[in-house]
């Protein structure tokens, strides 16, 4: 690159045929350059803290799903046992119910037949 003075720059580009021109870039579309770069970078940065964002957004929400996917399972299982247990709570108050019915200690006295 060759400078001709401070406010252009001498660019050497190719053309289609192959044969080097020269291109003069002032200073001024040098500094539009440099910002368009760093607004892209800045926007580059920007698209990179959303896309980390989202990312853990979905793993946040894939981590409560798979958290309420076990606590249903677990409501599940509390559910069949609650029904297991009522189950066994009737058979053993049945039970219960026959043998106090069996025994003579807990039969019915006729306060009538005493009193005569």
């Amino acid at each position: 690159m060759e400078e001709d003075d401070d406010s252009f720059t001498n660019i050497p580009l190719a053309d289609d045929s192959g044969h080097i021109t020269d291109i003069r870039c002032s200073r001024t579309d040098k500094i539009f350059s440099t910002m368009m770069n760093s607004d892209m970078d800045a926007i580059e940065a920007e698209n990179q803290v959303e896309l980390e964002e989202k990312t853990r957004l979905i793993n946040q929400v894939l981590e409560l799903q798979h958290t309420l996917e076990d606590l249903s399972a677990r409501v599940d299982a509390v559910k069949e046992e609650n029904l297991k247990l009522k189950s066994e709570n009737q058979v053993l108050g049945q039970y219960i119910e026959n043998l106090m019915s069996a025994s003579s200690v807990f039969q019915t006295t006729d306060t009538k037949s005493k009193r005569k």
